[in-house]
C-alpha cells in the first residue's frame, strides 16, 4: 500500500476531463510532460488555474504561457477558488475510489479511466442543467409497452437506465 497521485486537466465549461495520469512520484518534469501531451501546440483555453503546490514550478507556468494560456494560482488554503476541480476530486473519491482497493499504478489508471468515461457519458450535472459533459441526448419512452432497463457502469457501482422497446 503506497500513496499514488492523480494529475488531471479539467475544462471548466463542460466539466470534461481533458487529461489524467497517475504516478507514485509527481515532479515538475512529470507535470510538464503531461501538459505537453495534452497541449502539444497552441491551446484553445485562456486560463489555467493551479493550486499552490511547488510541483507547479516555473517550467510548468512557462509551458502554459507558451501554449497561450494565462496560468493563475489560487490563494493559499483556498480550495473553493477552484471549485470545479475540487468537486471532481470529491465526486471521484466518494462515488468510486472509496469502494475499491487499488493494487498499483496501472490498476488506478484503468479505474480512473473507467470513471472518467462514466463521468463524461452517464453522470448528469446540476450545473449543466442535468446534462452530461458529452451532452447525452434525452431518451423518451418509445411506446406504451417499452420497459426500463439498467446498464451497469464502472463495475456495477453505478447504473444507467434506458428505455427498451418490448419485443
Amino acid at each position: 500500500f503506497q500513496v499514488l497521485y492523480c494529475f488531471f486537466i479539467i475544462e471548466h465549461g463542460r466539466r470534461r476531463i481533458l487529461h489524467f495520469n497517475v504516478t507514485e512520484h509527481p515532479t515538475c518534469a512529470w507535470i510538464v510532460k503531461q501538459v505537453r501531451q495534452e497541449f502539444p501546440e497552441s491551446c484553445p483555453y485562456r486560463y489555467a488555474v493551479l493550486d499552490r503546490d511547488g510541483k507547479f514550478g516555473d517550467e510548468v507556468t512557462e509551458l502554459l504561457t507558451a501554449t497561450g494560456m494565462n496560468p493563475t494560482r489560487i490563494s493559499p488554503a483556498s480550495p473553493w477558488q477552484n471549485g470545479v476541480a475540487e468537486r471532481w476530486v470529491e465526486s471521484c473519491r466518494r462515488e468510486f475510489l472509496d469502494h475499491v482497493i487499488i493494487l498499483n499504478e496501472a490498476h488506478l489508471r484503468r479505474l480512473i479511466g473507467d470513471y472518467v468515461s462514466y463521468y463524461h457519458v452517464d453522470r448528469i450535472h446540476d450545473s449543466l442543467d442535468k446534462d452530461t459533459p458529452m451532452m447525452r441526448p434525452v431518451s423518451s419512452k418509445p411506446g406504451q409497452s417499452a420497459r426500463l432497463v439498467s446498464h451497469r457502469r464502472i463495475g456495477g457501482l453505478h447504473h444507467r437506465y434506458d428505455w427498451q422497446q418490448a419485443a
